[in-house]
């Protein structure tokens, strides 16, 4: 099947890249999706066709993109958990590294135009000051986060010599899901603080470690910024209107500009559900600064930017929609 809107989302059977694919798709944009489908799931391919590749086929995958006449990529594949990062370094820089290799090589033989790279704020490791701008230096303390950075680098002097124009977007916590319930906040494995709130709600559910309660903030608890997965893909979709106007290259955080404790966030799904999270305390986890918030001031400016979405009620409350775990609905089923 040729795809002729020349847009390419490797990852896109992922949670970020399937509800990337839904926004293009609703713009009438179909993507091809590349996808090896170790960590993705087959259902949430919906809006553009799936290609079967791991990324590191570098043959199968320029065959992909040259078929497909693809002139912009998104790029959301990678191995994403700090955790197992520290673990299993060798893993992610075959995945995340190994895999950017061969992305560049076969965007180069297919004349890919546009590249916007999926990075991390775990890039900054652990900032000296907070919010945190695109210009605090990058020291990262784990291989994920590492591995986000070396690829930034890769991308930018493989672009200049190729005339390719891209975006680096640095992600800080994505959460919720979409409020149309089309796509659910779902990852495998799954290790991501909301959902995992939301599963200890439930009678048959583990109860949530909480990694660290004696950290240097408010509650002892880690502040992440969070970022609707909504916002977070339009964001997208602006950097990409913003490389198809005026070309050149970005590189912009992306988040909601506010931190939120751990406890805070399972204050709140208590709140949103009408049900108790089974907790259980947890050593602090090797790699997890205490704090990260973004400063979005450049991608305001630049993109205009609005994380509109984002606040921790709005996201706690589409992510227990999309599993039917709101209060309502549990009132209703009494």
């Amino acid at each position: 099947m040729t795809v002729s809107t020349g847009i390419c989302v490797t990852g896109g059977a992922g949670y970020i890249g399937s509800h990337a694919c839904y926004a293009l798709g609703t713009e009438g944009r179909a993507p091809l999706v590349v996808d090896n489908l170790t960590t993705g799931h087959q259902g949430a391919v919906r809006w553009g066709p799936l290609a079967h590749i791991d990324l590191r086929d570098t043959p199968q995958l320029t065959e992909a993109l040259c078929q497909n006449n693809i002139r912009t990529v998104l790029h959301f594949a990678a191995s994403a958990y700090v955790g197992d990062s520290m673990q299993d370094p060798i893993s992610y820089y075959d995945n995340n590294v190994y895999g950017m290799i061969s992305l560049l090589q076969a965007c180069l033989a297919a004349g890919v135009r546009r590249f916007i790279l999926s990075s991390s704020c775990a890039t900054y490791g652990i900032p000296q000051t907070v919010p945190i701008a695109e210009t605090t230096p990058q020291h990262p303390i784990s291989p994920y986060g590492q591995s986000k950075l070396i690829c930034e680098t890769m991308l930018r002097d493989v672009a200049g010599q190729a005339g390719m124009d891209f975006a680096i977007l640095r992600y800080f916590n994505a959460a919720g899901a979409d409020p149309s319930g089309a796509l659910c906040e779902e990852h495998s494995p799954e290790t991501h603080l909301i959902p995992l709130a939301l599963a200890a709600t439930l009678p048959q559910g583990d109860a949530l470690a909480l990694f660290g309660t004696d950290y240097d903030t408010a509650d002892g608890t880690c502040v992440r910024d969070y970022i609707h997965v909504s916002d977070l893909v339009r964001g997208h979709l602006m950097a990409l209107a913003h490389l198809e106007k005026f070309g050149g290259s970005l590189v912009l955080n992306l988040g909601s500009g506010s931190g939120v404790s751990n406890m805070q966030v399972i204050q709140v799904v208590e709140e949103v559900t009408g049900a108790k999270v089974k907790l259980r305390k947890a050593p602090r986890r090797q790699g997890d600064p205490p704090k990260l918030i973004a400063d979005i001031d450049q991608a305001r400016e630049v993109i205009g930017f609005d994380p509109s979405h984002s606040d921790i009620h709005t996201i706690v409350t589409d992510a227990a929609r999309s599993f039917g775990l709101l209060k309502v609905q549990n009132a209703k089923s009494a």
